[in-house]
Formats: structure tokens, C-alpha cells, sequence
């Protein structure tokens, strides 16, 4: 044997483990763009924003010219009557929108993006409120809306209950004020009560959900000197770069590794790296697996999908587990969104899986912004004695601001309460009736639209192929249902609705889908297909750029 083919051996041999390990992290991650975030920021960056004019807003379906004049018809209605209907709200939004930065992100993403600008000129809704009781809220206009916002999670058992632990928190540290770096006595019971709740040993204070995250990821490094973190195909984790690779993040990903939820391929890449300091799991993601959170900025056709297995999930989650555990992997669950909404000990009570870390935020508050790191007394450690400039440095003005910590130990007390314990007896079946019964007659009388759910949070999708599935929105709103920006991609029912309450929810749905079907909105030529679609906005787009390069 030649030296050169002897050293082009020994190289091959050497390439070989490096070749096998990348091989094993491209096969579990998802094969769609969102489980590739390198080649997804890529691709973003090519496609043009453009925009329908008139005439091609309503028929870009191929919609006869009878379907596009009832459509323009029905689309200025509706614009009549939001603006009458919601003048001061909308007014104060216009208002606010040229110095909120925030609404004007939320203004143009409530739809997909060609039909944004029509939509933003004459769809107008309003985004303040003058109150909120019960289950609703009330708009500046005195228009009173069933709350499926949730107030992003925080809502949980209604905004009264909320009001009541604001003041009887404020009342508890009043004698304090805003005095900041000493602990209010509330605190040693907060800390208790997560204690008993989690089942990890100490608990650190942030100021958000998004800062709890960070610090538990910058522990799990410190401690197992490992820097890269895996997370799930579509799950969110806050807003900072290590967590948001991809589209929406200005910076490249670094040390994360997106794979597959799910997945045997992902179990396989635990297993053999050595590299991974923890895994990040926001239990929500079971709702749509590898998926990015579903918003109606992204419904361009009708394939949404969401489904929900507890069973299925119990299982893989558990799989997580033993893989973390033999591989001194920390296991970290994200229960900032769902925490306290699927039962009383959270996630790992709902699931009967123990982590290593978990994060809490939103509704623990009691209304206050708040976000808290629960772990084991090996990971939460900040300093090496042995080496005393070896630190994990991590504080923050208002951690522990003494009216958060109050709130937050009145929230802890009501929901050992026997009225609110009671809440989360045979939840899930509850939730899952209500999801049966919406389900039902939406197929009985004949319309488009199905839900899934993960018990008190749902998705809307669409049975029937079409590109205007987007508007049902401002239909719901017109039935007085108030729905977050991302539409009706999420609602979030808090718990305190009443099977009187959800027939009336119901009942709305119903009537808001019949004017969208009078309207034709639901109207598609039978050849139209959610594949025929995305290959006419492809269309779309290469004749912009096209232009663009003309």
C-alpha cells in the first residue's frame, strides 16, 4: 500500500465519526424548513413582499367576477361596520400605532402578507380595553367581547381572580413599597409552596418568562460544561437567539440543535453526542408537533393541522427522561405558557414526569409579570467554592419586586382553595366535551371549520381548500369574540367558563362562519387543492422578483 493512499485512508477513518454524527442530526431533524433554520433564514431572505391590489384581493382564487363583487361587497360591510361600531378604540389604536412599535408588528402579521395592506386600510380593530370582568372584556366603545385571548396564558381562571390577587397582594407588601433587594416575608412561603409544587429544591426570581428560560439553559451549561441546548421543531422559548433560531432572529444559530419532536432519530442524537448541555421542552408543542405556533398571518391555504395525544406524548416525554438521565443531560421543562392550566402541579403532575428544571412564569404572577427557575440544588448553584472566580453571575433589579411577591403568594394560597382545587377535577374531559360538541356542529351544519385542543387551549382548522380562511377573524369579532393578533390560530379559554358561557361562544362561532359562507369567502373552484395554492403563490413571487430585477 502507497503512503498517499494509506493517509487518504487514515483521513476517511478519521472523517468517519464526524460524517456519522452529522449524518444522525440531519435525520432527526424535521425535514420541512421549519427543522432547518440555516436554510430557512436563507430562503426568507429571497422571497419579495408584494401585495394584491383590488381586484385581484378577491378573486385570486380564480373567483368568477359574481363570487369577487359579493366578496367586495361584504368586505366593505364589515369594514363599515367595525369602524362604527369600535370608532374609539380603533381612533386611540391609529393613534398609538405610529409610536408603539409592537402594533405595528401585530398590525401587519394578522394576515398572510399580500392581502395586508387592503386589510390594514379598512379592517381597522381597536387594541385597548376600559375593563375586563368575568370572562369578557370591554373595548373603549363599551363593546363587550367573550374574552379567548387569555392574556397570552397569564389568564387562567378569570380576570376577576386576578384583581383579587393584585389587590390583596399590594395590601400584604404596602408597608414595603417598592423597597428592592430585601425579600418581603412572602417570599420564604413562595418559595415553599414552589418547592412542594415543582419538586426541586431551590427556585430563583426573573422578570420574565423569557429571562427564566435563559438562566436555566446558562446553568445547565455551567454545570455539565457542555454549550449546546436541543429544543423541538416549533416550540417557543422566548424570544433570545439560542432559542429562536431561524426567521424572526437577526443573528445565525450557534450552539442549538432544532430536531424532530417525536422522534426516534432525535432519542438517537441524545444518545451519542456529548456535546448537549440540556433539552428544552415546552409541552404545548404537543398540540402541533414540529410546527411553529399557528397564527393566521401564515393560513395561505388550508392545510393546518393540530391534534393532541396524552397518551402518545406521556410516552415520549418519558423516553426523554431515561435518555437524559444516562447521558447527565439536564431535562428542562417550560412551563411558563402552561404552567398551573393543565393542573395544579403543572406539567410534570399532568405528564407524571420529573425534570431537572423548570420554568415558570405568566399566570404565577397573579397578574404581575414574573418568570421563575425551579431545579435541583446541584444545578441552581451559582459559584465553585474551589474556584471563587468561577461564577454563573445572574441577577436582576426587580427580581422579587415585593408586589409581584405578593400576588404571586395570594395566587399560590386561592389555588389551594377547595373552589379553585375543584377546577381541575376531570379537566381534560371537560375540555375535550366542549371540543366534541364544537366539532359536532360545525360538521352538522355544514361548515369548514374543526377545532383540536390541549384541554383549555385550542386550534382552529379548516376543513375545505380556500385562501381566505384569514378573514374568520374579523367575523368572530363582529359576533363579539375577542381573539388575539395571531387570530384564530390559538384561543385560550380561561377556566372559570361556564358550559352556559361556551354554548354562547359556540353559538357566535356559528353565525360568524355563516356570514363568511354568504359572503363566499368559503367559496373554491372544485379543482382548487392547498398544493395548487402554494404553487400560485410561488408564481406570485418569481413574477415580483421578476419585476423587481426589470
Amino acid at each position: 500500500m502507497s503512503v498517499q493512499l494509506a493517509l487518504s485512508l487514515g483521513a476517511i477513518a478519521l472523517l468517519f465519526p464526524f460524517v456519522k454524527r452529522r449524518l444522525e442530526l440531519s435525520f432527526a431533524k424535521h425535514p420541512s424548513l421549519t427543522g432547518h433554520s440555516r436554510m430557512a433564514k436563507r430562503v426568507v431572505s429571497f422571497l419579495p413582499g408584494y401585495e394584491f391590489k383590488e381586484d385581484q384581493f378577491f378573486s385570486c382564487d380564480g373567483a368568477p367576477g359574481a363570487v369577487a363583487d359579493t366578496r367586495r361587497a361584504a368586505f366593505y360591510q364589515l369594514a363599515h361596520l367595525l369602524q362604527t361600531r369600535h370608532a374609539k378604540s380603533i381612533e386611540m389604536t391609529a393613534e398609538a400605532r405610529e409610536i408603539i412599535s409592537d402594533l405595528q408588528f401585530t398590525g401587519a402579521y394578522r394576515v398572510p402578507f399580500q392581502f395586508s395592506p387592503l386589510v390594514r386600510q379598512h379592517l381597522k380593530v381597536g387594541a385597548f380595553i376600559q375593563s375586563a370582568d368575568g370572562v369578557f372584556v370591554t373595548d373603549q366603545d363599551g363593546q363587550r367581547f367573550y374574552d379567548l385571548t387569555g392574556s397570552y396564558g397569564v389568564n387562567v381562571f378569570g380576570a376577576d381572580f386576578y384583581k383579587e390577587c393584585m389587590k390583596l397582594g399590594s395590601e400584604k407588601v404596602e408597608a414595603v413599597g417598592a423597597t428592592l433587594g430585601a425579600y418581603h416575608p412572602c417570599v420564604a412561603y413562595n418559595v415553599k409552596r414552589l418547592q412542594e409544587i415543582s419538586g426541586l429544591d431551590q427556585v430563583s426570581f426573573h422578570m420574565s418568562g423569557t429571562e427564566a428560560v435563559m438562566q436555566a439553559v446558562r446553568l445547565a451549561r455551567y454545570h455539565t460544561g457542555r454549550k449546546n441546548l436541543v429544543r423541538f421543531c416549533g416550540a417557543y422559548h422566548g424570544w433570545w437567539e439560542d432559542v429562536q433560531p431561524g426567521p424572526g432572529n437577526p443573528m445565525p444559530p450557534r450552539e442549538t440543535y432544532t430536531l424532530r419532536d417525536m422522534h426516534e432519530n432525535s432519542l438517537k442524537v441524545l444518545r451519542t453526542r456529548t456535546d448537549i448541555a440540556c433539552v428544552l421542552i415546552n409541552p404545548l408543542q404537543a398540540l402541533h408537533l414540529n410546527q411553529g405556533a399557528p397564527g393566521d398571518s401564515s393560513l395561505v391555504d388550508s392545510s393546518r393541522r393540530a391534534t393532541y395525544d396524552r397518551e402518545a406524548y406521556t410516552t415520549w416525554l418519558k423516553k426523554l427522561r431515561q435518555v437524559c438521565s444516562e447521558r447527565n443531560i439536564v431535562l428542562i421543562f417550560d412551563e411558563v405558557f402552561l404552567g398551573f392550566r393543565l393542573a395544579k402541579g403543572g406539567a410534570q403532575a399532568y405528564f407524571g414526569v420529573q425534570a431537572d428544571m423548570v420554568t415558570y412564569g405568566k399566570t404565577l404572577g397573579g397578574g404581575y409579570p414574573v418568570g421563575v427557575v425551579c431545579g435541583r440544588a446541584d444545578l441552581m448553584k451559582r459559584f465553585r467554592s474551589e474556584r471563587p472566580a468561577d461564577i454563573c453571575f445572574a441577577r436582576g433589579t426587580f427580581n422579587a419586586h415585593p408586589h409581584v411577591m405578593g400576588a404571586m403568594s395570594v395566587f399560590l394560597e386561592k389555588i389551594d382553595q377547595p373552589e379553585i382545587s375543584a377546577i381541575y377535577d376531570n379537566l381534560d374531559n371537560t375540555w375535550n366535551q366542549r371540543r366534541e360538541r364544537f366539532n359536532r356542529v360545525m360538521t352538522e351544519k355544514g361548515l369548514p371549520l374543526r377545532a383540536a385542543n390541549m384541554s383549555s387551549v385550542w386550534s382552529l382548522y379548516y376543513t375545505d381548500t380556500s385562501r381566505y380562511n384569514w378573514m374568520l377573524q374579523y367575523y368572530l369579532r363582529t359576533e363579539g369574540l375577542a381573539l388575539s393578533w395571531v387570530g384564530t390560530g390559538r384561543l385560550i379559554f380561561s377556566l372559570n367558563y361556564t358550559d352556559e358561557d361556551f354554548n354562547e361562544v359556540l353559538t357566535r362561532f356559528v353565525a360568524a362562519c355563516e356570514s363568511m359562507k354568504s359572503a363566499q369567502w368559503f367559496w373554491a373552484p372544485p379543482e382548487l387543492s392547498n398544493k395548487l395554492i402554494r404553487r400560485s403563490i410561488l408564481k406570485e413571487m418569481f413574477q415580483k422578483r421578476e419585476a423587481i430585477s426589470n
